[in-house]
């Protein structure tokens, strides 16, 4: 079965369908998510989303503060350009209705959050990612030119591979002519036929063991481009939260979100002592690349589970007003964040790198666009800024968008695409085998390739999966297609990509801490 579409999307959060409500204007337009349309990391961001809009606060301290967490590592002129066009691309989130908070006198209730040298944190109380996906899933439904496919699951993207091709990487001339779609409910394959598409899949969490991404969060759209010999960058850059909600029998981690130390709220270890001052002057506000550092070498020092966030000393009307969310959620846990301390550790969180893309969201591979986190702009360097991850989205999907329109008259449909080949599969009987070898991954990453890495740790990584990649390939192979055996394949995919990029960088910087390599090349890192 084909489906022929002008544009297709693949993913449902601020990235896609912020690209499908402008492409929309251009032609049809095609969402595929493999869950509900709101099962995105964009969902569950709660801080907010950056741009700078009242003085004291400028566009030179935005980049600034940019280019100090990205620890020198960012691309300048994709910093500027995005500082730059955010206080126009939330001005169309505001056109869309998204009901972003206000002070009684209207004008805009702007946080702070690590990092950040002024306050230009624009949120809807403590769930602002909530309010962008509901705002734009309302538009996107009621729009004639936009189809939406749930519960399907994108298994491969096709190119010139597909018509017999054998293609190398950093092969020139590669073009992307759709993908090949699992339908979960009716379980058949689809050929999706596109002029364009769209790789909007979101983050890698899946491929730790505690992370703050919900579920879906499998690094998909990565593992796809990169089997199809696309250009993948900077994955060692691996971000934790400082801050989730400490529980291991609970997953995802829940969030405790940046803002509430932007409020006031202060870290102290497990004998009370407000220990961030130890590793840097900005104390609980330096960014997360040192305050997750620095929290781990803290429960490593004492042999303790987790560290406390505490905001007992703060107005408690106030801070009920500001965070209802991570209010409610911990009182459902018993903790009473007005009274009690809250137990925090760092969970993996977002990847700073991705899909290489270039300053109008296009990869390597041609008619293939990468926006959200899933691609690599340049804008965070070797650690992101605290809320320029949506900012980001906005700004790249804005701009593909615009350059996309402009190529689709150009284009036609790749009809020579055969259809999924179904011969000599069989049903997988014993569904242990993936979950089983999902959980081992997740170990291997979470023990070898977190926070602080070694080349043994980083070595012994890579042998372990090694021999999961060669399992899982073999049971793809003779398996009918599934969710999870696909799911399986991206995350050991993502995972080699992280430890052959963390092999090849021999020094510390940003998000990579090699004990090894303590130093950055040029310099000692901040810690």
């Amino acid at each position: 079965m084909k489906i022929r579409t002008d544009f297709l999307i693949i993913g449902s959060g601020i990235a896609g369908l912020t690209f499908a409500l402008k492409a929309s204007a251009s032609g049809k337009v095609a969402i595929v998510t493999k869950s509900k349309l709101d099962d995105t990391n964009t969902r569950y961001a709660q801080g907010g989303i950056a741009a700078v809009f009242s003085k004291p606060d400028n566009f030179e301290k935005h980049v600034r503060d940019t280019l100090v967490a990205g620890d020198g590592f960012c691309d300048e002129e994709v910093v500027r350009m995005v500082v730059k066009e955010a206080p126009e691309r939330i001005d169309d989130l505001i056109r869309l209705g998204v009901p972003f908070d206000k002070k009684k006198d209207g004008s805009w209730d702007l946080a702070r959050e690590g990092g950040h040298s002024e306050h230009r944190i624009l949120h809807y109380k403590d769930k602002t990612g909530e309010a962008i996906q509901k705002t734009l899933m309302k538009k996107a439904r009621k729009d004639p030119n936009i189809e939406i496919y749930e519960n399907h699951f994108a298994i491969e993207i096709l190119t010139q591979h597909h018509l017999g091709r054998v293609i190398k990487r950093n092969d020139s001339g590669i073009q992307c002519f759709g993908a090949y779609v699992a339908d979960l409910e009716n379980q058949r394959v689809i050929e999706f036929l596109s002029k364009i598409t769209i790789i909007a899949t979101g983050g890698i969490g899946d491929v730790y063991l505690t992370t703050t991404n919900p579920e879906i969060a499998t690094g998909d759209g990565i593992a796809m481009v990169y089997r199809a010999k696309g250009t993948i960058e900077n994955m060692e850059f691996v971000q934790f939260h400082p801050t989730s909600l400490y529980d291991p029998n609970k997953r995802p981690s829940f969030l405790i979100t940046e803002a509430l130390r932007g409020f006031g709220a202060v870290l102290k270890n497990m004998r009370g002592e407000q220990f961030m001052s130890r590793y840097d002057s900005r104390g609980s506000l330096a960014p997360r690349d040192i305050v997750a550092r620095a929290i781990d070498n803290e429960m490593k020092i004492w042999g303790d589970d987790h560290v406390w966030l505490d905001c007992t000393h703060l107005d408690s009307a106030a801070l009920l007003d500001h965070f209802p969310n991570v209010h409610g959620h911990c009182l459902s846990r018993g903790i009473d964040i007005t009274k009690d301390m809250i137990p925090v550790v760092p969970a993996q969180h977002y990847s700073c790198g991705g899909i290489k893309v270039d300053n109008d969201g296009q990869t390597n591979i041609d008619r293939l666009y990468a926006l959200g986190e899933v691609s690599s702009t340049g804008l965070h360097g070797a650690n992101r800024l605290a809320s320029n991850s949506l900012i980001e989205a906005a700004v790249y999907s804005h701009r593909a968008a615009v350059h996309a329109a402009k190529r689709l008259k150009k284009l036609d449909f790749e009809e020579r695409i055969p259809e999924w080949d179904y011969k000599g599969a069989t049903h997988l009987e014993e569904m242990v085998l993936i979950t089983q070898s999902i959980k081992e991954v997740q170990m291997i990453m979470s023990n070898y390739v977190g926070i602080v890495r070694s080349n043994l740790r980083l070595d012994r990584a890579m042998v372990r999966l090694e021999i999961l990649y060669q399992e899982t390939e073999s049971l793809y192979k003779r398996s009918l297609i599934s969710q999870k055996i696909c799911e399986l394949r991206n995350i050991i995919n993502v995972g080699y990509i992280i430890i052959k990029h963390a092999k090849e960088r021999k020094e510390s910087i940003g998000l990579h801490y090699s004990i090894d390599y303590p130093k950055k090349a040029g310099g000692p890192v901040d810690f």
